[in-house]
């Protein structure tokens, strides 16, 4: 059985303010999971476009930030992600851009199913950091709102005590998704399967139990616009599930890409419309919510059991899609799913787009960088970063996703953090 990601968690130039945000982004900054728009796209250009052989320039490297595989998300001149150390301290911490130092951490809870199997009980997922507040989910389900200067607790609630959640076997991995005043997250199950808090209080906006009352899976919801209607749409263990943003009104469910799969994992991936899906032993597919009836209906575009289902997530160029699946890396064409090309040389890989790029931060520990062509796989450059991390379980991977903020690369795998300089020389 393959293991679980961090969150098991995106055309080039989009606009540099986030509409699920509450205050203004700048194009340096990396907010939250998957970036300013959850698309894995950076809005950052004037960076290397291909690399030497041993890779971009190591500003620094960490190698005590505790472990886990989330993701970090950098602001300013702070970094900030989950870690633990032992199974009974899960804590966010807020580090310097400077050199890694750490600035200040505070403790989430216990690290959630300890007894899973496989076993990679850690944090996981990304924290969501909106003006001067930060956003983050324990792996046991503790959901709480930090001052993000200092990291004094505002709020807390348990996705399972408040809730009754129930998340799957490797424990909750998603990272909050705001929107305005709300906060929106997965805790699973048949009372609140989705539900939208103030992000200023925690008070509940809505809670909607989706029929079946699916577990949480690991994958982090979106916001799409498509047949009319502002959604969220979640990818819950058994499928792909879409609320109303405002009432939390349950909409609709595809369930053909969930089938099946004993993790799903990656978080959807929408472009207008249009959500892409897929999950591990089952395949991908793209899908198109319309208003038929007076009602929001789904259409199925494609499907096929040779797409991107890859721990790593999915990106968009232009007219492609790019990801993973068990053996390498591939491109699509995103409306047809028409596969243009495979190679097994990076072997699968979790995915960040920018300045016309592709970076791949690859299971085996390699970073990389391709050329997003349709014609064929380009490699600009690969490396592996020094002093990489022993692993006590052998079937463990490097899972956590790379991240891109003023002009620097920044790579996690377990306990160590690396930072590289990737900007152009002027």
């Amino acid at each position: 059985m393959k293991p679980i990601s961090p969150n098991f968690h995106s055309a080039i130039f989009l606009a540099i303010s986030l509409s699920s945000t509450a205050t203004p982004l700048h194009a340096k900054d990396w907010p939250q999971w998957r970036g300013p728009n959850r698309n894995g796209v950076s809005l950052e250009t004037g960076l290397l476009k291909e690399w030497p052989k041993d890779g971009p320039k190591l500003i620094w490297q960490q190698e005590s930030i505790g472990n886990g595989y989330s993701t970090p998300a950098v602001v300013g001149d702070r970094i900030y992600l989950l870690s633990n150390e032992g199974l009974e301290n899960e804590f966010v911490q807020a580090l310097s851009t400077k050199d890694g130092s750490r600035i200040w951490s505070t403790p989430v809870g216990k690290v959630g199913n300890p007894k899973q199997e496989p076993n990679y009980p850690a944090a996981r997922a990304t924290p969501t950091v909106v003006g001067d507040a930060l956003y983050a989910l324990g792996s046991d389900g503790d959901l709480i709102c930090l001052e993000s200067n200092g990291g004094k607790e505002r709020w807390r609630k348990n996705l399972r005590a408040d809730f009754g959640g129930k998340p799957g076997v490797w424990a909750y991995a998603e990272s909050p998704l705001v929107d305005g005043d709300a906060l929106v997250c997965t805790p699973g199950g048949s009372d609140a399967t989705l539900v939208a808090l103030n992000r200023k209080s925690g008070e509940v906006i809505w809670k909607c139990p989706v029929p079946g009352g699916d577990e949480a899976a690991y994958a982090s919801a979106i916001m799409v616009e498509a047949a009319g209607v502002r959604q969220y749409v979640q990818f819950l263990q058994n499928g792909l599930v879409s609320v109303d943003a405002k009432t939390g009104k349950f909409l609709w469910r595809h369930d053909k890409t969930a089938k099946g799969s004993p993790a799903v994992i990656i978080t959807p991936l929408a472009d207008k419309e249009y959500v892409y899906s897929g999950a591990y032993r089952v395949g991908g597919g793209l899908i198109k919510p319309v208003m038929k009836d007076g009602a929001v209906k789904v259409e199925e575009v494609y499907f096929s059991p040779k797409l991107p289902v890859g721990i790593g997530g999915v990106v968009k160029v232009a007219d492609y899609l790019f990801g993973s699946t068990g053996q390498g890396v591939l491109c699509v064409e995103f409306k047809t799913g028409e596969i243009k090309w495979e190679e097994r040389g990076p072997g699968p890989a979790s995915w960040l787009v920018a300045d016309n790029r592709l970076y791949l931060h690859c299971e085996n520990g390699d970073v990389a960088i391709i050329e997003p062509a349709p014609e064929a796989y380009r490699e600009k450059g690969r490396f592996t970063p020094p002093r990489q991390p022993k692993r006590v379980n052998q079937m463990e991977k490097s899972w956590a996703y790379p991240v891109i903020a003023d002009g620097r690369l920044y790579i996690r795998d377990a306990a160590s953090l690396w930072c590289y300089e990737i900007r152009a020389a002027k």
